[in-house]
């Protein structure tokens, strides 16, 4: 069973209430005594309070384009608070900053619901898209903050899997869309990848075939044999997906032409 399998509502209840805990985990990061001033191994150009920062930014920027039922991008520097609070390192603002931006962010998708017409840079234009897709940035950037913080890391199977899930789908969007970005380059026949989580739970669907053919990439659940396969706990495997673990290293196995791996994660990006 997969989340996209879920009624639109349902999905969309399901969404919200994973947003409202990762930020709650989130805040839990800055407020854990962690150094703010500290650079995110996964993110290096960031500090943890930038990250947090970009993070709470983005979930406002979110929120205003689904409030005003936008048409066009809305512009960052017309969005409230983008930034964060003005004070920097101190733990105390910058976790009230983020629950305030958290509840306004859930109090507009959830009046809004999951089909209200929005703007988004997608292959869907609606509340329920953007509600997923901030799902899905909190769950990775948390992933960050909380290895910057030396701090454990878990994450609901049925939420892992679907931002596999989702992923793959930006992949695919990006080669439709985008002729110069670099997914381009995983077009060819031949080439497949295979994603095995071990220790889902027998209702959630955890295992990926990604075929990467002359077309462009296509990807399907199931078990099947393929050039080179990522084999491991499904937060591993979400993790080395999307390169914040090694795929090798820890509780994770590559088996197969590694540098095929090497080559899609190298350009399969975002932003």
């Amino acid at each position: 069973m997969t989340l996209r399998t879920r009624e639109p509502q349902a999905r969309h209840d399901r969404y919200c209430a994973e947003i409202e805990h990762q930020v709650r985990q989130l805040r839990d990061v800055v407020t854990s005594g962690a150094d703010l001033s500290a650079t995110v191994p996964t993110c290096p150009d960031w500090t943890l309070e930038q990250l947090v920062r970009h993070t709470g930014g983005s979930l406002r920027w979110v929120e205003l384009n689904i409030r005003t039922r936008a048409e066009e991008e809305v512009p960052e520097e017309r969005v409230p608070l983008y930034d964060g609070p003005e004070k920097q390192g101190d733990p105390a603002e910058l976790d009230a900053w983020l629950a305030r931006t958290g509840e306004e962010l859930l109090a507009t998708l959830r009046e809004a619901g999951p089909q209200a017409p929005v703007w988004s840079w997608g292959w869907e234009r609606t509340a329920g898209f953007w509600a997923r897709r901030m799902t899905h940035e909190l769950v990775v950037h948390r992933a960050d903050a909380t290895l910057a913080a030396g701090l454990p890391y878990e994450v609901a199977p049925e939420i892992a899997a679907d931002a596999i899930d989702e992923w793959l789908e930006i992949v695919e969007f990006a080669q439709r869309t985008e002729p110069d970005d670099a997914a381009a380059e995983l077009r060819g026949p031949g080439r497949s990848i295979h994603l095995h989580a071990t220790d889902a739970p027998a209702d959630v669907t955890a295992e990926w075939l990604v075929d990467l053919t002359e077309e462009g990439v296509r990807w399907r659940h199931g078990h099947e044999k393929a050039t080179v396969a990522l084999r491991g706990p499904l937060t591993d495997v979400l993790l080395a997906f999307y390169r914040r673990l090694p795929p090798d290293g820890g509780r994770l196995e590559v088996l197969g032409e590694r540098e095929l791996l090497d080559f899609w994660l190298e350009r399969a990006t975002f932003g």
